[in-house]
Parts: C-alpha cells; sequence; structure tokens
C-alpha cells in the first residue's frame, strides 16, 4: 500500500463527522496526555514512599473497585442531569484526586483518594459514549468510537514518554500535571461542547416517559443487551490477563523487565500507528463478524503466549495479534451497546457496558496472578485461549439477530432482528431503506427525518406483508399507518 493510500484512508476515516465530536475528541486527547497517575502509581508507592509491592497492587486494584461503582453512577447521572454536566464533574472530580495524591501521604489516605479516583474516572465515560451516539449519525457511531479510541491512546502514548522525560521533576509534580490536563479537559467540555441528552419523549396518551423508569434492572433484562455484556465481559478478561500475566511470563523465561518494555510499548504503536488503517478495512463490516473476529485474534494472541519460548520478538509478535483484536473490538462493542440502548437510556447502557470492563480490570489481575503463581503461566494462557473461542461462538450464536446489521456496520437498509417489547428478536424485517429500531426515530435513507416510531412489532416475516401486525407513528403522534386497534404503547 502506497503513501498516498493511506493518506487518502486516513482523510476519508477522519471525514464527515460533527464538530462537536472533535471538540470532545480533543478533550479526549488533552485528558490522556496528562494521565499520569496511573502509569507512575505503583513506582510512587513503592520507590518514592516505601510501601510493598503488595499494597501497591492492592491500590491499582482499588482502582478498579472504584470503576465498578462508578460506571454505573456515571450512566444513571447521564441520563439524569445530562451528558455535558456528568462530563464536566466528573473531570473535576477526576482532577481533585489526582490533585489530592500529590498532598496526601498516609496509606489508609491514598488508598481512599485512588478509589474515589476510579469511581471519577470510570463515571465519565458513559457519557462521553453517550454523546458520541447522540451526535453521530448511525452509520458513523463505528467509526467515531473508533477515532475516539484513537485518541486515548495517543494520549496515553504522549503521556508515557512525556512523563518519563519529566520523572526528575518528581512524581507529586507529575500528579499536578495530570490534575491540571484534566482540569483543562473540563473546561473544553463546558465551553464548547452542547449538551445532546434527547428531549423527554411522550407515550401515546401524552404522559412523559421519564428516563428514570428505565433502571439498571430493567437494562439487565433486555436479553440481548444482557448477552452482549456478558460476552463482552469473557473478552476484557482475556485482553487484561497479558498485563499481569505477560511480564511474569517473560521473567519465568529468564527476561528482563526492559524487554517486558520493549514489548508491551507495541502495543501503544500498533493502536496509533495502525488504528486509521483498521478502521478504514473495518468500516461497514458487520458488527457481529468484526466481534467474533477480535474474540479470535485475542484468543490467538493471548493463547501463543505460552509459545513464545525466550524469544523477545515472538512475546512482541503475540502482543500485535491481540492488539488488532483490540483495535476492532473496543469501537464495534461501544457501537453495538448504542444500537441497542433506547436513546433516553443510552447512559445507563453504556454505564452497565461500562461495569463488565471495570469488573474484569480487577478480577483478571488477581487471576492471572494466582494462576502464574500456582498452576504456571502455561494454564494462564491455555485458558485465556479457550475463553476467546468461547466469545466468539458466543457472538455468532447468539448475537447475529440482535445486532442490527444496518444500525452499526453502516448498510443499505435492511434490519435484522427487530427487537420486540422483551427485549428479544421479533423476526428478520425488509424494511427499504428504513433501520427499524423499537421505539426510536427512524431516519429516511434520503437524508430527511420522518419521525417514524415502531409501536408494536408482530410476528412477521416481511414488513411489506405485516399489514396490522405493525403499527406506525408519524412525527408528534399525529397521524397513522397500518394502525392497530390493540397494539400497546410504545417500549419506555
Amino acid at each position: 500500500m502506497s503513501i498516498d493510500s493511506l493518506r487518502r484512508s486516513a482523510s476519508a476515516t477522519v471525514s464527515g463527522l460533527p464538530r462537536g465530536f472533535w471538540w470532545l475528541w480533543l478533550s479526549t486527547l488533552v485528558n490522556r496526555t496528562g494521565a499520569f497517575v496511573l502509569t507512575f502509581l505503583s513506582l510512587y508507592l513503592t520507590v518514592e514512599l516505601g510501601h510493598s509491592a503488595w499494597f501497591a497492587g492492592l491500590v491499582v486494584a482499588l482502582h478498579g473497585l472504584g470503576g465498578v461503582a462508578g460506571s454505573p453512577l456515571g450512566g444513571a447521572l447521564t441520563d439524569r442531569w445530562g451528558r455535558r454536566p456528568t462530563m464536566v464533574t466528573m473531570h473535576l472530580a477526576a482532577a481533585a484526586s489526582a490533585a489530592a495524591l500529590a498532598v496526601v501521604t498516609s496509606a489508609w489516605a491514598i488508598a481512599t483518594v485512588v478509589l474515589l479516583m476510579g469511581v471519577a474516572m470510570q463515571a465519565v465515560r458513559p457519557s462521553i459514549n453517550a454523546t458520541i451516539a447522540d451526535m453521530v449519525p448511525a452509520h458513523d457511531v463505528r467509526r467515531a468510537y473508533a477515532l475516539n479510541y484513537w485518541a486515548l491512546n495517543l494520549g496515553f502514548a504522549i503521556a508515557s514518554i512525556g512523563g518519563g522525560a519529566a520523572i526528575f521533576l518528581g512524581y507529586r509534580t507529575l500528579f499536578v500535571v495530570d490534575a491540571v490536563a484534566t482540569t483543562l479537559c473540563a473546561v473544553i467540555v463546558f465551553l464548547r461542547l452542547p449538551e445532546t441528552r434527547p428531549e423527554a419523549k411522550t407515550d401515546q396518551a401524552g404522559r412523559p416517559v421519564a428516563a428514570a423508569e428505565v433502571s439498571m434492572l430493567t437494562v439487565l433484562r433486555d436479553a440481548p443487551f444482557r448477552t452482549l455484556v456478558l460476552l463482552n465481559l469473557l473478552v476484557c478478561l482475556v485482553f487484561t490477563a497479558p498485563w499481569i500475566g505477560l511480564p511474569l511470563t517473560m521473567a519465568d523465561q529468564g527476561l528482563s523487565p526492559s524487554s517486558y518494555g520493549v514489548v508491551i510499548a507495541v502495543n501503544g504503536i500498533v493502536i496509533v500507528g495502525f488504528q486509521l488503517l483498521v478502521n478504514r478495512l473495518t468500516d461497514k463490516r458487520s458488527p457481529v463478524v468484526l466481534l467474533t473476529l477480535s474474540s479470535l485474534l485475542f484468543a490467538l494472541g493471548t493463547g501463543a503466549t505460552a509459545l513464545a519460548g525466550s524469544s523477545v520478538v515472538a512475546f512482541a509478535a503475540t502482543v500485535v495479534v491481540w492488539t488488532v483484536g483490540e483495535m476492532i473490538h473496543v469501537p464495534t462493542n461501544a457501537a453495538a451497546t448504542a444500537l441497542l440502548a433506547p436513546e433516553h437510556a443510552r447512559g445507563r447502557y453504556q454505564g452497565v457496558m461500562g461495569m463488565s470492563w471495570a469488573v474484569a480490570g480487577f478480577v483478571a489481575p488477581i487471576g492471572a496472578g494466582a494462576i502464574v503463581g500456582g498452576p504456571g503461566p502455561d494454564v494462564l494462557w491455555a485458558a485465556t485461549f479457550a475463553i476467546g473461542v468461547l466469545a466468539a461462538v458466543g457472538y455468532t450464536l447468539r448475537l447475529r439477530k440482535a445486532l442490527c446489521e444496518d444500525g452499526v456496520g453502516g448498510g443499505t437498509g435492511a434490519a435484522d432482528g427487530v427487537r420486540g417489547a422483551d427485549g428479544e428478536d421479533a423476526g428478520e424485517t425488509a424494511v427499504g431503506g428504513v433501520r427499524v429500531v423499537d421505539g426510536g426515530t427512524l431516519p429516511d435513507d434520503g437524508g430527511d427525518e420522518v419521525g417514524v416510531v415502531v409501536v408494536s412489532v408482530g410476528d412477521v416475516g416481511d414488513i411489506s406483508d405485516a399489514g396490522d401486525a405493525v403499527r406506525v407513528v408519524a412525527a408528534g403522534g399525529t397521524s397513522a399507518v397500518s394502525p392497530s386497534a390493540d397494539a400497546p404503547a410504545p417500549r419506555a
């Protein structure tokens, strides 16, 4: 592939997105460029303050535990307060936590601050993901998530390099810089990012349908989404395992810590250098195919670690494989979550999905360390291979109909598996240029907003022959097509 073709591919990948998205993208880049706390926290605790490695590991685990609580909290606030207030509040809370770490020295105070930082950092993510789903056209959502993930990794790479160069200034100085960068991120969001939370909908009787009526329990009762969350948890366990298991495995082979540094740096280099190309190659592809492929890449990449022996090059090659899986999986999973979520409950859906990442971030390091220290590294990598393959099978068998091909992959208008009120598939439908979402607005392929809402879906095979089985209400509820006298109200 020539340089010119790569340039054209990159240009096509970043074009056509709304201005608000790029302000959000910039805030992500600024935030991650100053993300020094987690990068250097373990060194600060052990080298600077003299705590044990056990205590350092416990504190990092507390950050993940805070994320388990922060993700659903952020999701609920995103739908209640709005996207922008939640982002600003949680960014400022994270900034205050980073600044506090530059001051506190007692073990209990440090543990408490890191726990609260975990809550704040994870609570902001549902609002970011919901904002992207709100402002970006459906056929560009996966691409937008991929670009935002690229900004996150680009900023992290800059932070790692800058932090290493500035370490002579002291860890506390780095934490202050982190606080300043996170505050600047909040300022960008406050000044430049519009609020995108959809206005409250009304039912057929004109009563408001409040987002508060969608509880976390309601979200978990959504069968396709619950399956998506559980499968993502499996993938997250596989993805998180190398961050603990890989350095231990390489040390077991007699390789130095510097060798691990070189190998794990491949992850960031590949993402920063090739995320845009991967976006281009996977654009418009089936989300089920992409999620299945990414799971298999995670399985192969981590499983092959057991075969790397003592070769640094072989270890690096395994990192390349699962990193490609990471670049495919993260944006596709976020876009699939946005597709399955009702627009007034996007925050809660993203919050529940975020919990799967947080739980894996807490459980996988403990489990990986225990397996390596017990049965051995080979058992760990055999387990990650099996879990990755299991996830791939699950995506193929359980989510083929639930993930509308048009909604995530940007297809031409065939909606596969319209979802009924119970969250299950209502059958395959050919809609002829209109993406059908239960209880959501339907954009016309010609670009005009037609404001149609599917109120009830019968057991039909083709919408053109549905007759009274499908009831649609025009914008504002002023007219109806193929009305059914006993059709139920839309799902909240």
